[in-house]
């Protein structure tokens, strides 16, 4: 079983930056397309972005599209999402996650298998 592990979340003004970092607990990290995903009290899960296993490809949910960037460094098992003129609607508990499929990059919830237990990042008006 592979284990990630978020880190990174906390407090933030408006307009400020968070790095958040996800780490995979085998090395079988890089077989895996990876996601971030973000949800509110009260609301469905939402996509954020996504990243192929290479990380050659991103993709981003509109509302994050200019503000964030996903990456991933598969020497070290771990993908990151920067998160750069925080919103306060950007508040969230974020979740990465990892899809073992070895032939997409999905948005869609559904398609990942593992998730991490999830990071608060409040962003203070």
């Amino acid at each position: 079983q592979v284990l990630l592990v978020e880190s990174g979340g906390g407090l933030v003004q408006v307009g400020g930056s968070l790095r958040l970092s996800c780490t995979a607990s085998r090395r079988t990290f890089s077989s895996y397309a990876m996601g971030w995903f973000r949800q509110t009290p009260g609301k469905d899960r939402e996509f954020v972005a996504s990243i192929s296993r290479s990380g050659g490809s991103t993709y981003y949910g509109d509302s994050v599209k200019g503000r964030f960037i996903i990456a991933r460094d598969n020497d070290l098992n771990t993908v990151y999402l920067q998160m750069n003129n925080l919103k306060p609607e950007d508040t969230a508990v974020y979740y990465c996650a990892a899809d073992t499929s070895p032939l997409r990059v999905s948005t869609q919830e559904g398609d990942y298998d593992l998730w991490g237990q999830g990071t608060q990042v409040t962003v203070a008006s």
